[in-house]
């Protein structure tokens, strides 16, 4: 498939996108698009109530400075030439980043709408309109061809999806070859399980229900090979209070994080995902 057959595709399922389809989504995937149409407003859109209840984490993801090099020296590394798939893309940092790296085209999929329109507005500012498409769509039956991707990321959102249809449907639409980064939280700290438990408003009941475990790593060999699993972020976390000292502890977790057992108190882990 060439490439203009594939923004063809991406055209059709554009137009796909109204009220019958989202008339015929389940009901956990309407409340993802009610959930994240209100995350992704905008502060000026909301209510400043509103707008601090669901981003009162937003001091930790500040911490997050290791995992965020290597996911975006990832998208340098493996975007140029390529069909990219930001897979669930929110407002689409990951697949611009994508097209400035050299991508031939860099797709965001997601399923909220208000998202899309983000990605499209900030695609346009960047100067990559050329080399990306967004389109709102549903990650569990994209409509995307057969093996037309070459690189995915899933960055921080397979917990929303039911794997036993996302893991099908990205091993259907990526090319043999193909690769896929997947960042996630990882359920195993008993001290971020109950923060997790103590702010319930941060994700949907869905999300909190499926974080992701070595469990999920087990059930994605099925479907590929798993490489280059890697923990982030324990005694970063720290940092959200003391931002001083965020370099110091950035040093002690990447010591730390590559013991066994202590690995598994991450707050993160990513994996390679290879369609062999």
């Amino acid at each position: 498939m060439t490439t203009q057959e594939l923004l063809q595709r991406l055209e059709a399922l554009n137009e796909k996108a109204s009220s019958e389809w989202l008339a015929s989504l389940e009901e956990r995937k309407r409340k993802e698009i009610e959930f994240h149409n209100v995350d992704k407003a905008g502060k000026e859109n909301v209510s400043q109530d509103i707008y601090e209840k669901i981003h009162e984490n937003a001091k930790f993801y500040k911490t997050t400075q290791l995992s965020g090099e290597y996911i975006n020296d990832w998208i340098a590394r493996h975007s140029r030439g390529k069909i990219f798939l930001d897979y669930a893309c929110g407002n689409g940092t990951n697949a611009i980043k994508a097209a400035k790296a050299g991508a031939e085209l860099a797709i965001g999929l997601d399923i909220s709408d208000v998202s899309i329109a983000n990605a499209r507005a900030l695609a346009q500012k960047e100067g990559v309109s050329r080399n990306t498409y967004f389109v709102q769509g549903d990650c569990e039956n994209t409509g995307l061809p057969d093996n037309c991707i070459d690189v995915v990321l899933c960055a921080g959102m397979l917990h929303h999806l039911d794997l036993s249809y996302a893991f099908p449907e990205l091993r259907r639409i990526i090319k043999k070859g193909g690769v896929i980064l997947a960042v996630e939280a990882l359920d195993c700290n008993p001290a971020i399980k109950a923060y997790r438990m103590l702010t319930p408003h941060l994700r949907t009941d869905w999300e909190k229900r499926h974080i992701l475990s070595y469990k999920e790593i087990a059930f994605a060999r099925r479907f590929f090979e798993v490489k280059e699993i890697k923990h982030w972020h324990l005694f970063s976390i720290l940092g959200a209070y003391v931002p001083s000292g965020l370099a110091f502890l950035n040093t002690l977790d990447k010591f730390v994080l590559n013991l066994p057992l202590i690995k598994l108190m991450s707050w993160m882990f990513t994996f390679e995902l290879h369609k062999e």
